[in-house]
């Protein structure tokens, strides 16, 4: 709904359709969810945006969380008919450890049998008193605003009310989060969200000397190995020598031989990335998730782990080893598969989410590789 308002498509595609703009990989289409992040670049009012998808699905979490680390704000998606959800709880304190501002959008209130006060009254008891409905008439969001935190009742004492740019800073600094309800199905309040995405949205501060964030890791249809970063300084040039370490501590100097912005499917190449840009590069062999590049440092550990294990079962006649190079190139892409190899049982273990993220990952080797492989029964993966 934000990029058909915003003028970058011409038609509402729908994920559960099998015509969504972002959800473009073809397991993404079979079973109607978001499996894998995208991107879109979009312009509106003056703003340049650079949207992030991410999956809503519980066993595609560890990619959400991955994303997380990369953005300026996030728009925190919540259905009107199910409420603030445990799954809501998790993003909410995810996105509190990687500081980043929040606008909260209740969608399906074109259903008849939402209560918009008693979802504002469980956002405010769930997630905190810095939520404010911002559909509200001006002097009584004010009010509310004002209410939210002592630096904004400062500011409401000092003043009477709130500028723009005052909203702006509270917003960056995660003391107020603007809540808009509507319908993204029926474009219903979503052109008010995007305006205030671009009156109240800050870019982070980026760094002078040359610095990025790996959040992801695929492969196009060639086969080739894209690194998905976030530029937080300085700026990228094809053909530059880019320095950083693997995950082991190794040190790499490698050369950036393409850099290109995605929009959904498709992408275009650009010769230079300057700072607050995201891109995908070509020429990293050894660059994960989480790493940090140049003056950036690398991502603290995920929280997000997963919570089984299982044994993969191999078709007769298939070399473990084979499987075994075939599970880390998807370990590649998700970290938190924790690919291992045991000696003594001969066998190899993966760690998941849930049954969802194991029926895609059998699916996928089939589809790269032409690998037949099952999972044993799940096991918990315990912690003290």
């Amino acid at each position: 709904a934000m990029l058909y308002l915003a003028g970058k498509i011409k038609k509402l595609g729908r994920v559960d359709h099998r015509d969504s703009y972002l959800d473009t990989h073809w397991l993404e289409r079979e079973r109607g969810i978001t499996i894998f992040s995208k991107q879109a670049v979009f312009d509106a009012g003056g703003v340049r945006f650079s949207l992030l998808d991410t999956p809503g699905h519980v066993d595609f979490s560890a990619e959400t969380e991955r994303t997380l680390q990369v953005l300026d704000c996030a728009v925190l998606v919540i259905s009107g008919t199910d409420g603030v959800q445990a799954h809501t709880e998790t993003l909410w304190r995810l996105l509190r450890r990687y500081g980043v501002p929040v606008f909260v959008f209740v969608t399906k209130m074109d259903l008849g049998v939402c209560d918009k006060a008693a979802l504002m009254s469980a956002l405010t008891a769930r997630l905190g008193p810095c939520c404010v409905d911002f559909t509200a008439d001006t002097a009584r969001r004010d009010e509310e605003v004002a209410l939210s935190s002592e630096r904004a009742m400062d500011i409401f004492g000092a003043s009477g009310g709130f500028a723009d740019d005052d909203i702006a800073s509270l917003v960056s600094a995660r003391l107020l989060v603007p809540c808009f309800f509507g319908s993204g199905l029926r474009l219903d309040g979503v052109e008010r969200l995007l305006d205030a995405l671009e009156r109240y949205a800050s870019p982070a501060p980026a760094g002078t000397g040359f610095g990025a964030r790996v959040y992801k890791i695929a492969r196009d249809a060639q086969g080739q190995r894209m690194t998905f970063m976030k530029l937080t300084g300085g700026e990228l040039a094809v053909r530059s020598l880019c320095r950083y370490e693997d995950e082991d501590g190794a040190p790499h100097e490698e050369k950036i031989t393409q850099i290109r912005i995605y929009s959904g499917a498709k992408y275009q190449t650009v010769d230079q990335a300057p700072a607050g840009m995201v891109c995908a590069v070509t020429g990293l062999t050894a660059a994960h998730p989480g790493d940090g590049l140049g003056a950036e440092a690398g991502a603290p550990s995920p929280v997000l782990e997963p919570v089984l294990a299982y044994r993969a079962v191999l078709p007769e006649g298939v070399d473990a080893h084979k499987a075994l190079s075939a599970l880390r190139k998807l370990e590649d892409a998700d970290p938190a598969l924790h690919v291992t190899w045991n000696e003594g049982l001969q066998e190899i273990r993966v760690q998941l989410m849930g049954e969802v993220q194991l029926e895609i990952l059998e699916r996928l080797c089939r589809s790269r590789f032409g690998l037949e492989i099952t999972f044993g029964e799940g096991g918990i993966l315990y912690r003290e």
